[in-house]
């Protein structure tokens, strides 16, 4: 089986200091993929920087402007939760080339599976608003380039971070090209994702979130992915499976209330392979990283992640 990570050290310069999600995140999960011997396994794939016609599949160019304007002139805080430093806006872009790239490798170079190690995160990003730690939408951007590339008809996005993905699920709310299946922890930022948005329009029916209380673990999340997500995707018939990565939901995290092992993410990883592998996406499988702070547990998750797909 041939698969890969994407990852460049100019990630690191997506400088957040103190700020939880930080550079240390991804420092974490590549030494630990060192030392488990799993580079001598993996390809490692360097990314690329996103131009501004693959930006707009998502974001219109006021947005993309606006962006690199403010980081220009310094950066800082575009809201809340979400920092900007004066290389950030040349980082996403290279986080979402890096998407893009994931999706090249399996449509066109053989690989079975990509893990893009990105950072910013991407899936609270609005067309138009950074917020939740992220500035492009990564996922979208890659779904929409597969769509318009490859001349696909029917992507699946596998959201299991622990917050919802309201930017992704707004971007694809009404797109039957594009199935957007969110797990995640519900009272919880950003306070989208109730079961009735299950779309509209020509999309109604393509979003699917399934909110669970705080203090669910891998029971409840196998039975999630078995039970609910397993057969909707199937029924769907992608040809192309992404995962929205976030282990943020990990029974260590600091910034969620769940009590997902990192055995319980292996066993969710393996049903969203089962599904790749069950559907016209025959295997073909893009995993984006999104959150998970705990700086021991991330790695590990990721790691255990990977092995189960190997």
């Amino acid at each position: 089986m041939k698969a890969g990570i994407v990852y460049h050290p100019d990630y690191l310069k997506h400088d957040t200091g103190d700020h939880v999600e930080n550079p240390r995140r991804l420092t974490a999960i590549y030494e630990a993929l060192r030392k488990s011997g799993f580079l001598e396994k993996i390809i490692e794939i360097k990314p690329r920087l996103a131009d501004d016609e693959e930006l707009q599949l998502v974001h219109p160019a006021d947005y993309i402007k606006a962006l690199e304007a403010a980081c220009k002139q310094g950066g800082g805080w575009l809201d809340s939760d979400t920092y900007a430093s004066p290389l950030s806006a040349t980082v996403a872009r290279l986080a979402a080339g890096g998407a893009l790239k994931a999706v090249e490798s399996v449509m066109d170079e053989g690989y079975s599976w990509v893990f893009g190690l990105l950072r910013p995160p991407g899936h609270h990003a609005l067309s138009s608003k950074a917020m939740g730690f992220c500035l492009y939408n990564n996922i979208a951007i890659a779904a929409r380039f597969a769509l318009k590339k490859y001349k696909l008809k029917k992507v699946l996005i596998v959201d299991w971070d622990v917050h919802h993905g309201n930017g992704t699920q707004d971007i694809f709310y009404n797109d039957p090209s594009v199935f957007y299946f969110s797990v995640h922890q519900s009272p919880l930022y950003p306070g989208t994702g109730k079961i009735d948005e299950n779309g509209s329009g020509a999309g109604k029916n393509f979003n699917l979130n399934v909110p669970l209380p705080p203090g669910s673990g891998d029971g409840e999340y196998l039975k999630v992915f078995n039970e609910i997500l397993y057969p909707a995707a199937v029924k769907y018939e992608p040809e192309l499976v992404l995962i929205s990565a976030g282990f943020d939901g990990h029974i260590k995290d600091p910034l969620a209330q769940m009590r997902i092992t990192t055995e319980g993410f292996s066993a969710i990883a393996g049903v969203a392979k089962k599904i790749a592998d069950d559907t016209p996406a025959r295997g073909r499988m893009v995993a984006l990283l999104e959150g998970g702070y705990n700086l021991q547990a991330l790695p590990e998750s990721v790691v255990a992640v990977m092995q189960k797909w190997l």
